[in-house]
């Protein structure tokens, strides 16, 4: 297994922030790779997201769950098919660590976790050497993409575009 965690600070009230999280439809317009989301069930446990991902000449449609909220700290979720990978969004509210130009402050935190074993040739639809190859080239490009995608984010709730700092650590985890 092998994680990926990424965290940064929003200067808003932790209901505003999880009630734009929770909205998982939108983020498809943060990154070129998402082509299409939809949905089934409402903004909460149960919700199914089926995502379409297109890069190089793959194109791969992830079920996502919702397994659990906590209203305003926390939205757990998981793959429920192919690649066995699960994490969740944490919203931890920290208002001593606003500026004093900011009212409140909330340290964000994705975090997941994932099998990369799981991407079999049935998954992807691949000879399992061109797996692997595909595998090794997606690695370097998870953590780019989480700024990337985590800075658009913070601009759009925050309503302007600033410096983040973020925080991703990468780690294999032992089994």
């Amino acid at each position: 297994m092998e994680t990926v965690e990424a965290s940064t600070l929003v200067y808003l009230p932790p209901e505003e922030i999880y009630e734009f999280l929770v909205d998982f439809q939108q983020y498809g317009k943060y990154t070129k790779y998402v082509t299409n989301i939809d949905r089934e069930g409402e903004d909460d446990a149960g919700a199914v997201y089926d995502i379409t991902v297109s890069w190089w000449k793959i194109d791969y449609t992830a079920r996502s769950k919702v397994t659990d909220v906590d209203p305003p700290n926390r939205i757990d979720w998981e793959l429920a098919k192919g690649v066995d990978a699960h994490g969740y969004w944490e919203i931890e509210h920290v208002p001593d660590e606003a500026p004093d130009d900011k009212p409140d402050a909330c340290r964000v935190r994705c975090f997941a976790e994932f099998d990369p074993d799981t991407l079999d040739g049935d998954t992807l639809n691949l000879p399992g050497f061109v797996r692997n190859k595909v595998i090794d080239k997606v690695k370097p490009k998870i953590e780019t993409a989480a700024r990337i995608v985590i800075r658009r984010m913070v601009a759009d709730l925050e309503g302007e575009e600033r410096e983040i700092d973020l925080k991703v650590h990468k780690t294999p985890v032992s089994v």
